[in-house]
């Protein structure tokens, strides 16, 4: 979808029963299969930063492309702007959409799948914020959350690094949980948009460099902070 045909509402709701109304909605047009490229060239990371003693509020917003064989960025692009949508859990799309919205519509290089910082399907109304923004660029997405929204693991999670566990709710999997180094906390990676789970889980692994977080959200997460301290801080 171009950006300029986003309906307004879809990313500033009027109140919490239109937001939630919204969800339900968008959620019905969540493709949970694979419609990916054949050959991925540049993959995105989006993250925000804000800071939370700003009276003002101002979420700062980055998307960060690198290329999918190297894992270099080739470009980024920010935006910050006030957040108009308080702060609830399981409605962080509405707050922190607009920016990621922004910035992506700002890069020179349109990547062929985001992984976004939070939850994708495994959200109470299958509408985190990593479905929010694949149904609204009508791009493929991953959600990488670093905290349990809802669900609970299948069973005991192995230490070692590459170790993976389904996430349930209502006898479903929703995610998969996933450790990306040693005794680290795990990751809960989810189907954003139009990619399958099994696919999701291989691709983050393969973006694994020794961190905790993947190389597109983890240069996400650095760059976001980054421009948040530029213009604030």
């Amino acid at each position: 979808m171009q950006i300029n045909a986003i309906p307004r509402e879809w990313l500033y709701p009027g109140s919490l029963e239109v937001a939630t109304k919204l969800q339900l909605q968008l959620a019905q047009q969540v493709i949970t299969t694979d419609q990916l490229p054949d050959n991925i060239q540049y993959i995105a990371g989006m993250d925000v930063s804000s800071n939370w003693r700003d009276p003002k509020q101002i979420i700062y917003a980055t998307c960060v492309v690198l290329d999918a064989k190297t894992l270099r960025v080739v470009t980024s692009a920010s935006a910050h702007m006030q957040q108009k949508f308080p702060y609830i859990p399981g409605f962080l799309g509405f707050r922190e959409a607009p920016a990621l919205v922004e910035a992506f519509a700002q890069l020179s290089l349109k990547p062929d799948l985001i992984l976004v910082d939070g939850h994708g399907i495994s959200h109470p109304r299958k509408l985190g914020i990593a479905s929010h923004i694949g149904v609204l660029l009508d791009i493929p997405t991953i959600g990488v959350a670093k905290s349990i929204l809802i669900g609970k693991p299948a069973g005991t999670l192995d230490l070692a690094a590459d170790a993976t566990m389904p996430l349930l709710w209502q006898e479903q999997t929703i995610a998969m949980l996933l450790r990306s180094k040693n005794r680290c906390n795990p990751l809960i990676i989810a189907t954003g948009h139009k990619i399958a789970l099994p696919t999701a889980v291989k691709l983050v692994k393969s973006y694994l460099r020794g961190y905790r977080l993947p190389e597109p959200t983890r240069q996400a997460h650095l760059a976001a902070n980054a421009y948040r301290r530029k213009l604030h801080d």
